[in-house]
């Protein structure tokens, strides 16, 4: 148990109660798959070093400590333990077993970026204590999870494809986080992260002279991807969008009647000369920069 999951102290609820270990796993690299039982009524004290677990009761009921009190998991349920976090299960009834599903932290970490994006990625840490698995996404999360548990007789399934296993577990996690996070299944598809890198270094630095081969290189991609990237995803090209920013920075420089002049605002956000900076505020304001000034701009947005 502890080779396969994480060392741990076992504690027999009665000196009747002798443990009799029932064990399979199906290990798909970053992810491994568990059948357990125990066959005696017991506690579990653990850690989760550099790992998530996920426990499915299959029978029984399953009573642990989360965050905010104590947690009862029965069949159509699951209980989640945060990597690196203690882990103490208060009861493992005699007749529970459970399908434990154990996921590499740097993997679910890579995959909730890709799945929810980077910034819901950073909220991962706030998983639940507890899914629902009786109804939409952790239904089809379970019934997965049950499809690859059907092939826990054979450890070695797929064990000369490492491709096939990679899927596998990709496909594991992120239906896992996709299970603990519903609603993002209705919004739409997460940007990928060539973009938002791009992205966010634009809107940090807009004055910065960009070229489309700076953010490509930023992007670790090919200024062609990145242009097609751009379009699929913001709507506009990058230059495109990098303009929308200076402009959107320079309008907000403009509303403070005592602020920078015309040539200084056009100097502070990238623009090469007053006149390009002019004409490209006209085409987006419908007003030059001065006229804006004046006061003549509050309906334009």
């Amino acid at each position: 148990m502890a080779e396969a999951y994480f060392p741990h102290e076992l504690i027999p609820s009665t000196a009747r109660s002798e443990p009799r270990l029932t064990l399979q796993t199906l290990d798909l690299g970053p992810v491994l798959i568990g059948y357990v039982g125990w066959g005696a009524d017991i506690a579990l004290n653990c850690d989760c070093p550099g790992a998530y677990e996920v426990n499915i009761p299959l029978t029984g009921h399953l009573v642990s400590r989360g965050r905010h009190g104590s947690v009862t998991s029965v069949p159509g349920q699951a209980t989640v333990f945060r990597a690196d976090s203690s882990c103490r299960i208060t009861h493992w009834d005699a007749t529970c077993t459970v399908l434990g599903v154990k996921f590499d932290r740097g993997r679910l970490d890579v995959e909730a970026e890709r799945v929810l994006g980077a910034e819901l990625a950073r909220a991962a840490v706030s998983l639940p204590d507890q899914l629902d698995l009786d109804r939409g996404a952790g239904q089809d999360w379970r019934q997965l999870v049950n499809s690859l548990a059907a092939h826990l007789r054979r450890p070695t399934l797929f064990s000369g494809s490492p491709v096939i296993r990679e899927q596998l577990a990709g496909a594991v996690t992120a239906g896992f986080l996709l299970s603990s996070f519903p609603d993002l299944g209705t919004g739409p598809a997460a940007r990928p992260r060539t973009i938002s890198r791009v992205i966010d270094a634009i809107r940090d630095d807009p004055a910065r002279p960009w070229t489309v081969a700076d953010m490509a290189s930023l992007g670790s991609t090919t200024v062609r991807r990145l242009q097609e990237g751009f379009q699929e995803w913001v709507g506009s090209t990058p230059t495109e969008y990098l303009t929308t920013v200076r402009l959107q920075r320079a309008k907000a420089d403009l509303e403070e009647q005592a602020g920078p002049t015309v040539s200084q605002v056009a100097a502070r956000w990238g623009f090469s000369s007053s006149s390009r900076f002019a004409a490209a505020f006209r085409s987006r304001y419908h007003l030059s920069p001065s006229d804006f000034r004046r006061g003549h701009g509050a309906d334009f947005c």
